[in-house]
């Protein structure tokens, strides 16, 4: 590897942790990310966490949380098929983007129910500010899932166009 081609590696590894520290997720989760994304190959459990300079236990857990979001899956390797190997997943930003999908949902959830809750009983003056700000909350999120939908139905298209090209 270059001396370019490592800078690249470590300012990405090193970027995609901040980001991820930024939106309150672990920060090697991010390394270990990029770093997936920077490999041509899958990499094994034992090679992430020399690259990256950790122990296998932290990796591993990071890996089984990255698995379970759909972001990155498990690779079969012609030379070894003893260990296993891990690469992104095809569909990786668009699975991240998901993700985010579903904790807007649950919030939508949330604020239905709560508006619903405190509808259904005699409400003081702090009841009804607490109604009002359920019904804006809701309102807030319905909204939001409405053009993550649209996004994601523009994007189909955009990746369709990608793949062909």
């Amino acid at each position: 590897m270059t001396s370019s081609e490592e800078r690249i590696r470590k300012e990405l590894i090193q970027r995609f942790g901040d980001a991820y520290k930024s939106f309150g997720l672990n920060k090697l989760m991010g390394h270990v990310v990029a770093l997936l994304i920077y490999a041509p190959e899958p990499l094994s459990l034992t090679e992430i966490a020399r690259l990256l300079g950790r122990s296998k236990g932290p990796v591993s857990q990071i890996l089984r949380r990255l698995r379970d979001h759909k972001l990155v899956r498990k690779a079969w390797s012609p030379e070894d098929n003893r260990k296993d190997f891990y690469e992104i997943e095809p569909e990786i930003f668009e699975n991240a983007f998901r993700n985010n999908l579903e904790l807007i949902k649950n919030n939508t959830r949330l604020a239905t129910q709560l508006k619903n809750k405190v509808a259904s009983v005699k409400k003081g003056e702090q009841l009804e500010v607490l109604h009002l700000r359920m019904i804006e909350m809701e309102a807030f999120y319905q909204l939001m899932e409405k053009h993550y939908r649209n996004f994601l139905s523009e994007w189909e298209g955009k990746r369709s166009k990608l793949m062909v090209s």
